[in-house]
């Protein structure tokens, strides 16, 4: 029996995979790394009400078998800089190297479909930076798992992503071959892929979008 590690469970990816490993049998305890404590209980979870600007207070809680990191942020939430660069690079690195120093032995962390440390998008070039980064720590099992948009209920109503996911499952039709990585896809199956990958003994890092339905199918 596993503990699992779970960093943003209030998003929605994060949300799907605390439902989804509350149900597995594979784990017999769950640690939330919160902001603030949620309302509803979940069966095998242990809330840790966590101060994300000092993570190495944290340091002794943050043990267990599989950590999966699920924070992110965009530009309009997070207009500052240096707190964007802080949410989206620092944190998910430095929870990785401390995981890392507690024996955690695998690592998930959800990154974007074109991330790249030299794109000109600051949101792709810090993904692609924290994905460089992460290799260097050489985790048991290492699992970068890039999404296209994602179809699911999000808590937050924001019109320009409804509107992007209308046009993306209207043109996705046409997206073959090497396209199907542009494809929309559920949340659900991003994270039982996720799950899934953790399980099995595939040295495979990098997960596309269409790598993960195809694990799930």
């Amino acid at each position: 029996m596993k503990t699992a590690l779970v960093f943003g469970s209030s998003g929605l990816i994060g949300n799907e995979l605390l439902n989804v490993i509350t149900q597995n049998n594979n784990y017999n305890k769950i640690k939330l790394f919160v902001r603030s404590v949620p309302n509803s209980n979940y069966p095998k979870a242990e809330v840790i009400q966590t101060d994300f600007n000092h993570l190495e207070k944290h340091k002794d809680s943050i043990v267990g078998d599989d950590c999966f990191f699920c924070i992110g942020t965009t530009r309009k939430d997070t207009p500052d800089k240096n707190e964007y660069r802080r949410i989206e690079y620092n944190l998910p690195v430095d929870t990785a190297k401390i995981a890392k120093s507690n024996s955690v032995k695998s690592f998930v962390y959800v990154s974007s479909l074109g991330a790249n440390p030299n794109s000109s998008s600051s949101y792709l070039k810090n993904k692609g930076q924290v994905e460089e980064e992460l290799n260097k720590l050489n985790f048991t099992k290492l699992a970068i798992i890039r999404p296209s948009i994602l179809f699911g209920n999000r808590k937050v109503f924001r019109l320009g992503e409804r509107v992007g996911i209308f046009i993306m499952k209207a043109l996705s039709i046409f997206f073959l071959g090497s396209l199907k990585k542009y494809k929309p896809i559920q949340a659900k199956n991003v994270v039982k892929a996720m799950v899934a990958i953790v399980q099995n003994h595939d040295q495979k890092i990098v997960y596309e979008s269409n790598e993960l339905n195809e694990i799930v199918r």
